[in-house]
């Protein structure tokens, strides 16, 4: 017996439809049925999408809560964890996976990096002499003699001097100590013009001017600021101090001293490392936050900024400036440098576009933390991961830039070595960046745009041996101020704020060119550099000078014999 097919019976079925034919029972529950396939057809696309929906929502909760999970990790560790940036030697054999463009031109760079391995691991620290531990401090020779009587016991005959003999060694501090001085002149007179109505008086007098704002002298000063600005002492805990001493002065003067002090006396100097500065072709530039009270118009919680500019390695003597502004805007730095052409290192801020006729150079160290930051928990051998790759390739550069600082001579050799041995590790880096997607939200995504974004800088350096490949040095130099920003905290004024970056700035400067801190600012403070002195009378101040240089290292001499 043949059964008539379902589209027959269905064809039919319509067929009487049109036809108006009268349905039968079986009609009835074919078309029931048919409805029904329908409505179920309707509801699996409906719960199709709804799950789709589902699925997609759980990814993306799944994928927020990971990156959730990476922001944690990532805040974790910069609560609790080491701020070094120091890496493991990555494995050799594991490097050559993603770095076959220098292995072709250099077949023995597996050795070189194995070698560099074993060094590193059995590197060890060199133990420092007591020569070089007491460097620059005095040396009191105090000799042991005999007691009683130069005569042997035995003989009575009288003793003669065969030498010396090292017994030990002491390390002996001075305190500190305050003395009031009160100068008085002698005053005289003519004993023949005497009988007249204005007989003459002849004074005593010092030979200079006494400049300086304040009952303060010029030594005093000096403390005041190497304690708040190199020791980041701040001036309340250094008003206690001074109880000791038997002196009561407030913080509010100690800061007006050095406020009224730095504006007249160090600005001059101030203006003239800016004035150098800007004659240079290398420069490196960053800024940290500034909390000021007491600014127009503005809440004392708002931020403020202070940048620094320093030269870069030029192998020229440095220069540091560190400049207070309201704002971070990128105007503040267009005007700081204005007409500067040159090169010039910075992180990612794109404040620093605005040196429109400057040429902008990345900060590797700023790339490779940010792919470091991208690297999961745990996972920082897992070569598979993109983030542990591209630390591979920045590790390798800074340690390609490490060995060709060590051998070459000139800054011509830098260039040459770095073009053959860098450029195409970083073309390499470039290609696996061109290749990576990762999710968005994440870190490593944060990594990846950061790097793209800074894409036409990468190479910058490549054109003169002495652009910097990172923007270490210019950290290393404010890191003085954001050390003492954690005691002092704030500035309470514009005006203290201002005398912070140009106090910042003389301090910094003796520092960076290898002079006593303590005696330059002495050394300023009594020669009271002004306004109207012309460059070259500056340079003569400056503490890159050798005549300077030699005054305070007698200076320091001659304390040290009192």
């Amino acid at each position: 017996m043949r059964f008539p097919h379902i589209f027959d019976i269905l064809n039919t079925s319509r067929i009487k439809e049109i036809t108006g034919v009268a349905n039968n029972p079986k009609d009835l529950q074919l078309r029931e049925l048919k409805d029904t396939i329908t409505e179920l057809n309707s509801l699996i696309k409906t719960l199709q999408a709804t799950l789709d929906d589902m699925r997609k929502s759980k990814e993306e909760s799944e994928q927020k809560l990971k990156n959730a999970q990476e922001e944690i990790d990532y805040l974790r560790k910069k609560l609790f964890g080491t701020s070094s940036e120091k890496h493991v030697v990555e494995i050799p054999g594991q490097y050559n996976l993603f770095n076959e463009a220098e292995q072709e031109y250099d077949d023995t760079l597996l050795d070189d990096i194995l070698a560099e391995a074993i060094s590193e691991t059995k590197k060890r620290k060199t133990k420092v002499s007591n020569t070089e531990r007491f460097q620059g401090v005095p040396v009191k020779k105090v000799y042991l003699d005999i007691e009683g009587s130069k005569t042997c016991k035995e003989c009575g005959t009288e003793l003669i001097y065969i030498g010396e003999e090292y017994v030990r060694r002491e390390l002996k501090f001075t305190p500190a100590r305050m003395t009031i001085i009160e100068y008085y002149s002698k005053n005289y007179k003519c004993p023949e013009c005497e009988a007249n109505e204005f007989p003459n008086i002849y004074k005593g007098k010092e030979g200079k001017s006494h400049g300086l704002y304040g009952m303060i002298a010029p030594e005093t000063l000096s403390w005041l600021i190497y304690q708040k600005f190199c020791n980041s002492l701040p001036f309340y805990r250094q008003e206690k101090d001074w109880q000791q001493y038997g002196v009561s002065v407030t913080r509010a003067t100690m800061a007006k001293w050095v406020i009224k002090n730095s504006e007249a006396f160090f600005k001059p100097m101030y203006e003239f490392f800016r004035r150098k500065l800007l004659e240079r072709r290398f420069l490196m530039a960053d800024e940290s936050p500034l909390q000021v009270l007491h600014e127009p118009e503005r809440r004392a919680q708002t931020k403020s900024f202070m940048w620094l500019y320093r030269t870069g390695e030029d192998g020229e003597h440095p220069i540091i400036i560190y400049q207070y502004s309201e704002t971070r805007a990128g105007e503040n730095a267009a005007e700081f440098l204005e007409n500067f052409d040159g090169y010039l290192m910075c992180d990612g801020y794109s404040g620093y576009n605005l040196l429109k006729s400057a040429t902008r150079t990345a900060c590797y160290a700023h790339i490779r933390r940010y792919l470091t930051e991208a690297i999961p928990k745990g996972k920082e051998l897992d070569y598979a991961q993109p983030a542990v790759q591209g630390v591979m390739y920045i590790n390798h550069l800074f340690r390609l830039e490490e060995r060709i600082k060590k051998s070459s001579k000139t800054f011509d050799d830098i260039k040459a070595a770095r073009l053959e041995k860098e450029k195409p590790i970083i073309e390499a880096f470039l290609s696996w960046l061109d290749i990576q997607n990762p999710v968005k939200g994440s870190r490593m995504d944060k990594a990846v745009t950061y790097i793209r974004n800074r894409r036409s800088y990468l190479m910058n350096y490549l054109e003169d041996g002495r652009c910097s490949f990172s923007n270490n040095l210019s950290e290393n130099s404010i890191r003085p101020f954001t050390v003492g920003r954690k005691n002092w905290l704030f500035a309470d004024t514009p005006a203290g704020a201002e005398a912070s970056a140009i106090t910042y700035t003389m301090v910094e400067m003796a520092k960076i060119n290898g002079v006593n801190v303590y005696h330059y600012l002495t050394y300023l403070l009594e020669k009271l550099p002004y306004i109207n002195m012309t460059d070259d009378e500056l340079e003569q101040l400056a503490p890159w000078n050798e005549s300077v240089k030699a005054e305070l290292v007698f200076r320091a001499a001659k304390i040290d014999e009192n």
